[in-house]
């Protein structure tokens, strides 16, 4: 069985690619997908609108449309741990800052120079803004 933090790749590889081509999430899987990544795929298509607006809310200067579609994948992928550890089947779920530390590693390998700042940022900015929200409550 493959690290999680190949099938988290896999995953946003996947959600990628969907967007790109327009074509289903289930032809963009890899065949072998396993379980975790599958569950990561599908529960941030499902909830891409909520992360989505996490996402806009963050980037600072952005819009959605001028982000590119790996880093916003990559972005998802963190987003539904984060947000969801639920959504998907781990004996112990990532803690919130080894989801973005996953995703910045994938920024600075598979997207542009200035990709992991931006990805750490966002996602911080949404990891603080929920632990707000809970002090809050």
């Amino acid at each position: 069985m493959a690290r999680r933090s190949e099938q988290r790749r896999a995953a946003a590889f996947a959600l990628y690619q969907s967007e790109v081509t327009g074509r289903p999430l289930e032809d963009t899987l890899p065949r072998d997908a396993s379980l975790f990544t599958r569950s990561l795929a599908y529960a941030a298509e499902d909830r891409q609108p909520e992360l989505d607006e996490q996402i806009a809310r963050h980037a600072q200067g952005w819009t959605l449309e001028r982000i590119a579609p790996l880093e916003k994948a990559i972005m998802r992928t963190a987003l539904i741990e984060m947000l969801h550890p639920d959504a998907v089947p781990a004996d112990t779920p990532i803690p919130p800052e080894g989801a973005i530390e996953e995703a910045v590693e994938s920024a600075k390998t598979f997207c542009g120079s200035d990709a992991p700042g931006f990805v750490n940022g966002v996602l911080g900015a949404a990891l603080r803004e929920v632990r707000d929200n809970a002090r809050a409550k």
